[in-house]
């Protein structure tokens, strides 16, 4: 990468949320289209700008991983420039000298039959381990044993998948078509149970005794619900942590192909606004393959129910998740516990965390990720 030399006095010219330069072991950064991402909240960052921050990421409050590091280099400016520094014109004239070459590679970037959003400058394609003007989706199956250890290390640009465009569009979503897309459905869906259940027909453990079933009111429908939404969130952390997470074999290329598609490409590109949440054309089939499957396991209204809920359950936790990577909670508050125990699953524990909306199954699975602790300074 081309270098060149900042003093700290303009670099702490660069001191507010427009624009936010930091120093990090004599690097300079400017980490500006970082902001509204980070972890630990906008203001946290912005009151860091223009300073020195090579002991705020050795915590505390939070040391920052090996990956969160590696993420930190793509917003790489230049070297800091202290008194006494020789060289600095020569290294300039070095700058010039390369800018030529970086036009005509940028160029050659952009006249690729597949145009990519602007933002995939912040990778070098020229030392990664896939070509990153093509889809994805067939080339990571190559990387096999290296796979692993490349999809884990994360970056921010954008990420296509597909040759198609129709279908890389139907695998990518607005956040808001979620609830613009099932809330309506929700709602339509509890109003027929709850009418359902209002005309008296519905009982409960017909199939064992006539006798003894239970009658099932219509003031039952809002706890069924919240029970639905009960049963999503342990769906929601078993599927997370043994579809999403499953390791495929090396040697299997399918399998790689498929965790990627999944799961991968989020985990490789947390911040891709379009790969946040499911999106509507795929969920509608993973959708219908569950009341299928519930249908049959508990018919009924008691079952439609419940179901809905869990139907309300995944609409919460696709805009939390959402949130969670774009929003910036107040700090203390329970989502902002949520968006930093996240991160963490994202930057540093990929094996444990796997609840989004909750903590609440990490415990009886025992994947919680542990509590950093610090030594303190006598």
């Amino acid at each position: 990468m081309e270098k060149r030399y900042f003093s700290m006095a303009e670099v702490e010219e660069h001191a507010s949320a427009e624009s936010c330069w930091i120093v990090h072991e004599s690097r300079v950064y400017d980490v500006s289209a970082f902001i509204p991402r980070h972890p630990g909240g906008q203001q946290l960052l912005v009151q860091r700008a223009g300073r020195d921050v090579s002991r705020d990421m050795d915590g505390p409050p939070h040391r920052h991983s090996t990956n969160a590091r590696r993420w930190l280099q793509q917003y790489y400016i230049g070297e800091l420039r202290r008194e006494g520094d020789q060289g600095e014109e020569e290294e300039l004239e070095q700058f010039s000298q390369k800018q030529q070459a970086f036009r005509e590679r940028r160029i050659n970037y952009q006249a690729s039959d597949l145009v990519m959003d602007a933002r995939c400058k912040s990778v070098d394609p020229e030392n990664d381990l896939v070509d990153w003007n093509k889809p994805l989706l067939w080339q990571v199956g190559l990387l096999r044993e290296k796979y692993d250890e490349w999809v884990h290390q994360p970056i921010d640009r954008p990420i296509r998948l597909f040759y198609s465009d129709l279908v890389e569009a139907c695998s990518k979503t607005a956040w808001y078509m979620v609830p613009l897309v099932w809330i309506p459905i929700v709602i339509l869906c509890s109003w027929y149970c709850y009418t359902d259940l209002a005309q008296g027909n519905t009982r409960i453990f017909t199939s064992f005794t006539t006798e003894y079933s239970i009658r099932v009111h219509k003031y039952c429908f809002p706890l069924l619900f919240v029970f639905g939404m009960f049963l999503w969130s342990l769906v929601e952390y078993l599927i997370h942590r043994y579809v999403f997470h499953m390791k495929p074999p090396a040697s299997n290329y399918y399998l790689i192909t498929l965790h990627f598609m999944l799961h991968g490409q989020h985990h490789k590109s947390p911040f891709d606004g379009s790969r946040l949440v499911f999106p509507p054309v795929p969920a509608s089939l993973v959708v219908a393959l569950f009341y299928t499957a519930f249908h049959l396991v508990a018919p009924g209204a008691v079952g439609k129910s419940i179901f809905v809920g869990g139907l309300g359950g995944y609409v919460v936790y696709d805009m939390i998740h959402y949130y969670l990577h774009y929003g910036s909670p107040k700090k203390g508050s329970y989502l902002y516990g949520l968006k930093a125990y996240h991160v963490k699953h994202h930057f540093e524990h990929q094996k444990l965390g796997f609840g989004i909306t909750s903590r609440m199954w990490d415990y009886p699975f025992k994947t919680v990720i542990p509590e950093e602790k610090f030594e303190k300074i006598h």
